[in-house]
């Protein structure tokens, strides 16, 4: 069943082709200030490497699912026990093509967290996190649901965080490029994680947008390896992004 659905998913794809943070930023990226530049920014990947990643994460995705479902059970109780609200968090997202799409988490706030209007995470000083949603988020087990979001299609192991419709035309406000993001499937996890961490102000979401676009012209399966390999070791050590 999971072979048949990644394939479909392929099929599909392959069609619709047709039609403040202080990371050390690595020295290689080549910063393109002139967003009036109508430069087209290519995939790195070619047809057959893209088809080959989204069959690979679909298979992994539901080896996953399988796999942490006892874990998901223990969130999910946790989660539901606190306050009695919801334990899974939906939220649009936009995804490839420019298209929405809902998102899955282990809720980690107060119900009415948002209650005045997005607002971004602010780390320790959030007074809107649960007790077990701080623990979820410190580490990284609140993503956990959006293996359902990679096997069903709509996100991959590996790409461009999923932002809201809010942010996004706050960026394109200040830089248009974002667009071409829309060519691939966000991701779980990102280059740009890595070295520009969690976006809490413009400044890092257009530092996030350089490094996604990087990523976008240069991509490759083994980049996407060690993107994967060095976020595991920074959630084995606890880092915090």
């Amino acid at each position: 069943m999971e072979t048949a659905t990644c394939k479909k998913d392929n099929a599909k794809d392959s069609a619709e082709e047709k039609g403040s943070n202080t990371r050390t930023i690595p020295p290689y990226i080549k910063w393109n200030d002139d967003k009036d530049n109508p430069r087209f920014i290519p995939d790195g990947m070619n047809t057959f490497e893209r088809n080959t990643k989204r069959v690979g994460d679909c298979l992994i995705a539901a080896v996953s699912l399988i796999i942490f479902s006892p874990l998901f059970l223990i969130c999910y109780f946790l989660v539901k026990n606190e306050d009695g609200g919801p334990a899974i968090f939906k939220q649009e997202r936009i995804g490839r093509f420019g298209r929405p799409f809902t998102i899955y988490k282990f809720r980690s706030m107060r119900v009415d967290a948002e209650k005045d209007g997005p607002q971004l995470f602010a780390h320790k000083k959030d007074k809107r996190m649960t007790h077990i949603g701080r623990f979820l988020r410190d580490h990284h087990l609140d993503e956990l649901p959006q293996l359902w979001n990679v096997f069903k299609g709509d996100m991959a192991f590996i790409g461009p965080r999923p932002e809201r419709k809010y942010y996004i035309d706050q960026i394109m406000q200040h830089d248009p490029r974002y667009v071409y993001l829309y060519q691939i499937r966000p991701g779980v996890t990102s280059y740009a994680t890595l070295y520009n961490g969690y976006t809490d102000t413009m400044e890092k979401m257009l530092k996030r947008l350089d490094l996604d676009l990087y990523y976008l012209e240069h991509r490759s399966w083994w980049f996407d390896a060690k993107i994967l390999v060095k976020t595991f070791i920074n959630i084995a050590f606890g880092k915090v992004f």
